[in-house]
């Protein structure tokens, strides 16, 4: 009798026998009495010469993503790949739902792979408050920092999502845009959801206004189909509309798509400005104008630094790439209309 004999007859995968032998988390209690009756209806005993070869052999570079949907993420992915593979490590990729814990993943990938490092794409800091100190081997946050965590096995490298949505904002208020509307995700959720917004909120304030978050503010997923259904209830709420900051490009042309749709052209009546700098955003209809993150900077960082640290124990990194505008044609110079005539949505 083996593991796979255990999970073939109970129903369960192999990685759940084996953390429900090792007393790890992530089993529920059905599948762990499922298991464990298995278990003791053949006198199963787990070997421990091979559970201990097996924790002393390294098992690859493991990346753990949250969100499915993540364009910009699904770039840096490649990029990321391509590079461990290239320095003769293999590489596992872990893919987790935009509210699942990446730290508790992380902590059963450790469990049951042993892997030399983790990269971590898409990160809530107060995941990594929580459990983070019980991993032991290096890690890099990818496009968040760690700064402000302070972990001695814990790099980052990011974008200064702060001052780049401070500087989008700003842009629109230099075009003249007064009633301006943010598309983003669930700050609860993101640390760079979080950063985007305080950089909103810090450009209104180099105005001397006040971002209203009820009223200028709409959640929704990163992907198109979000940022269309956001820009909808946007355009409802402000009717007065004149532009849209993104916080990601393709909820950015997602509201493209939805405004077209409610009889609003981008940018003569509603200028919209995107945020990544994803290569799709050049051959849209209008061209986005976004901000730009410098993913191969960011991913080649990445890897260089975990490496390092593995090869040579260099100390936590933390560093920000730099972010630019790119000019498109989606956003233009407010105009004054007397009025539109148009329905809202």
């Amino acid at each position: 009798m083996t593991i796979k004999d255990i999970a073939r007859e109970s129903g369960y995968s192999v990685g759940t026998v084996s953390r429900t032998l090792n007393n790890a988390e992530g089993v529920s209690d059905r599948a762990r009495k499922r298991i464990m009756e298995v278990v003791e209806k053949y006198h199963f005993e787990l070997n421990s010469n091979a559970k201990h070869l097996k924790k002393q052999s390294k098992d690859g570079i493991a990346l753990i993503i949250k969100g499915t949907n993540n364009m910009l993420f699904a770039s840096i992915v490649e990029h990321l790949q391509g590079m461990i593979r290239d320095r003769k490590y293999a590489c596992m990729v872990y893919y987790i739902g935009e509210n699942d814990n990446e730290v508790e993943q992380a902590i059963r990938i450790c469990q049951d792979r042993n892997p030399y490092g983790i990269l971590f794409l898409g990160s809530n800091t107060e995941h990594f408050k929580e459990k983070f100190s019980v991993i032991k081997l290096p890690c890099v946050m990818v496009t968040s920092s760690a700064r402000m965590l302070d972990f001695e096995n814990l790099s980052s490298v990011s974008t200064d999502d702060v001052e780049a949505a401070r500087f989008a904002v700003n842009h629109l208020f230099a075009l003249g845009h007064r009633q301006i509307g943010v598309l983003g995700g669930n700050m609860r959720l993101s640390q760079a959801v979080s950063a985007r917004y305080r950089g909103t909120q810090l450009a209104f304030e180099d105005q001397g206004l006040t971002f209203e978050p009820d009223r200028q503010y709409e959640s929704a997923l990163f992907s198109i189909s979000e940022g269309y259904n956001a820009a909808r209830k946007l355009l409802r709420k402000m009717p007065d509309l004149t532009a849209i900051f993104a916080m990601s490009d393709v909820m950015a042309i997602g509201a493209i798509r939805a405004l077209k749709d409610a009889g609003r052209r981008v940018p003569e009546d509603i200028s919209v400005i995107g945020f990544d700098g994803l290569e799709i955003g050049a051959y849209t209809v209008p061209k986005l104008t976004t901000i730009h993150q410098n993913v191969l900077g960011i991913a080649t960082r990445c890897v260089e630094i975990l490496l390092d640290n593995l090869d040579h124990g260099i100390s936590v990194v933390h560093e920000l790439e730099p972010f630019y505008l790119v000019p498109g044609e989606s956003v233009r110079r407010r105009k004054e209309e007397k009025n539109n005539g148009r329905n809202n949505i």
